[in-house]
C-alpha cells in the first residue's frame, strides 16, 4: 500500500512540471481509476485488517474549474483474512456527487468531492456466504487533477467511502477525458 501511494504521489507531482494546458474545462468527461482500498474494524467478533485493489468508472459534467457533477461505478475488491478459516468481505457499487475545486494553475487543479454511495456487500467464511449487506452512505475525498494534454488529465486521489458502520479508505490513480 505505501509503495501505491508513494508512486500515485510521485507521478502527480511528475505530471506538474509539465507545461500544458488548462485543466477542467467545461463539459462532458468520463473517467478510470484504480488503487488500494483498506479495510480495518471488527464484524462480530472477526477483527479485519486488509487492502484489496480497487477501481472506480466515473462520467459526469465539469460547469468550471469549480464545480462539477458525477456518478460511475466502484468496486473495493475482496479483502481477505486468513486464519483457521477464510473470512472474506466483498462490495461493490453506484455513486452520485459533486466536485470542488481550486485551480492552482492553468495546468494543475486541487478538489474535494462528496455524495452518495449506493452499495452492497457479501461477507463469507469459507466460501459460504454469511451476509449480504446492502446500504446508501456518503464518500468524501481530495485529490489532484493535472492535464496531460487539452482533454486528458492525470487524477491522484483519496476517497473515503462509509460502509455502514464501517469505512472504508481507497487511495488511487487514474485518468479524465474531456469532451
Amino acid at each position: 500500500m505505501k509503495n501505491m501511494r508513494t508512486t500515485g504521489l510521485a507521478l502527480v507531482a511528475a505530471a506538474a512540471l509539465l507545461p500544458v494546458s488548462a485543466v477542467a474545462d467545461d463539459g462532458f468527461f468520463i473517467g478510470g481509476s484504480v488503487g488500494s482500498a483498506t479495510l480495518t474494524d471488527d464484524f462480530d467478533g472477526f477483527d479485519v485488517d486488509a487492502d484489496s485493489n480497487a477501481f472506480r468508472l466515473v462520467f459526469g459534467y465539469q460547469f468550471s474549474d469549480a464545480f462539477g457533477l458525477e456518478a460511475g461505478y466502484h468496486r473495493f475488491g475482496t479483502f481477505e483474512e486468513d486464519r483457521d478459516f477464510l473470512f472474506e468481505l466483498d462490495a461493490d457499487g453506484m455513486f452520485v456527487g459533486a466536485n470542488v475545486g481550486v485551480p492552482v494553475s492553468d495546468d494543475f487543479r486541487l478538489f474535494a468531492r462528496g455524495g452518495a454511495f449506493f452499495w452492497d456487500g457479501d461477507s463469507l467464511i469459507n466460501t459460504v456466504t454469511r451476509a449480504t449487506p446492502d446500504d446508501s452512505n456518503l464518500y468524501l475525498g481530495g485529490g489532484a487533477e493535472v492535464a496531460i494534454t487539452d482533454q486528458l488529465s492525470l487524477v491522484g486521489d483519496w476517497t473515503r467511502y462509509e460502509l455502514r458502520d464501517t469505512d472504508s479508505d481507497v487511495i488511487s490513480l487514474g485518468f479524465t477525458i474531456r469532451f
